[in-house]
């Protein structure tokens, strides 16, 4: 598959880039209408940032007791079950009155949701487009969904600045019942990728399986964490400047979605792999002079050039499907989902914490060197397994 129009001609994918369109934006209002909501409410940055990506901190427990649904649901009834519940859980956050420890049980029941979620629509995906067209199509994915955040990020905030953020919730859940509407109409009905039924045994031992390989190992790390540690920093904007987090967050998924068309588009195939640690590197070191309290325009450029760097993980995925044998893509891919949102959340939640003792700025620039310094470590690490590679392999 060589262009974007292969991809719109083959069947059943259009529908489902429309549906995770709505959905994407759906999220993105109503993650910033909730921060928002819980901001004025407590005029915390710790509590701002878990509302927004909190949770991405239970993926972890459906990584470890659920992922086997992945491969197991049949993908349009999941498909479509997953966002009419994405929807009653997001009209529930705008009840008015409700106390903020419950917003967070709704946050974190709807992400226990969410980590299967992500194995069901890669692993579709990659049935609808077959291997050779995997990284195209999820570039366009990555591509939509930057645009989409910033058709999001503004509509909710305009609706925020203009309404309320109950406002935006409620629209918000509007739009995940178009998306339920749309997988229900526009896919085909297919049967599981695997068979069996959904246990916590046969999670634990695709997980095993999947973490044995030295490869896929390094391949997991480097999309979970650098880029984990620098939604950390994403996770500050509200409290960094809560009158223009709205302009940040845009910024950021317009530089995501340049690095998206960089890397899916424009790379030839031979550079891709050499790109994928330097990508890393450009994601948080612009976020490092945030010490310096930048004002808005030097910080939004500086989000900007930073979000291309999230082009590194179209590198990566490429190479973990590449890893992973077929009857287990939608698991690789929904633990590769979920590992990233965990550590999303758990950065957003260390993030805010350190924000919460010293600044936002300030938090930001650590949650950068820290990445930064993950990075450099992988990349060591990777070194020394093609070093040692080619010498086992004149040995034998």
């Amino acid at each position: 598959m060589r262009s974007y129009r292969d991809l719109f001609r083959t069947p059943e994918f259009t529908p489902f880039f429309l549906a995770a369109s709505a959905q994407t934006v759906a999220q993105t209002m109503g993650g910033l209408a909730l921060g928002t909501l819980v901001y004025r409410a407590t005029e915390s940055p710790l509590l701002s940032a878990v509302s927004m990506f909190g949770s991405s901190l239970v993926q972890v427990l459906g990584a470890t007791f659920l992922l086997s649904a992945a491969d197991r649901l049949p993908p349009r009834a999941a498909l479509t079950a997953l966002p009419l519940l994405f929807a009653a859980a997001t009209a529930a956050l705008a009840l008015p009155g409700l106390p903020v420890w419950t917003l967070f049980v709704i946050v974190l029941a709807k992400g226990l949701v969410e980590s299967v979620g992500g194995g069901v629509r890669w692993g579709l995906l990659n049935e609808i487009l077959s291997k050779d067209g995997y990284l195209l199509g999820r570039s366009v994915f990555n591509m939509m969904s930057g645009l989409m955040q910033i058709a999001g990020y503004a509509t909710g905030g305009a609706l925020v600045a203009l309404l309320s953020p109950r406002v935006s919730l409620l629209v918000a859940a509007a739009l995940y019942v178009s998306a339920a509407a749309v997988v229900r109409l526009g896919l085909t009905r297919r049967p599981p990728r695997t068979t069996g039924r959904p246990s916590v045994a046969a999670t634990w031992r695709a997980n095993a399986l999947l973490w044995s390989s030295a490869s896929r190992r390094q391949v997991y790390l480097a999309l979970w964490i650098p880029n984990g540690l620098i939604v950390g920093c994403e996770s500050l904007y509200v409290s960094y400047a809560p009158e223009s987090a709205g302009t940040l967050f845009a910024c950021a998924a317009l530089g995501m979605l340049a690095g998206d068309v960089l890397v899916g588009r424009l790379l030839p195939p031979r550079l891709r792999p050499r790109l994928g640690f330097p990508l890393l590197l450009l994601l948080a070191v612009p976020y490092v002079p945030f010490l310096l309290h930048p004002k808005l325009p030097l910080a939004a450029a500086a989000v900007t050039l930073a979000s291309v760097g999230f082009g590194a993980s179209l590198v990566q995925q490429e190479r973990l499907v590449a890893l992973t044998p077929d009857a287990l893509t939608g698991h690789a891919l929904g633990l590769h989902s979920a590992g990233m949102l965990t550590m999303q959340g758990v950065a957003a939640a260390l993030a805010g914490s350190v924000a919460q003792l010293t600044s936002p700025a300030v938090a930001m620039t650590a949650m950068a060197a820290v990445s930064t310094g993950v990075t450099l470590t992988l990349m060591a690490a990777g070194r020394r397994e093609e070093r040692t590679v080619p010498a086992v392999a004149r040995e034998s």
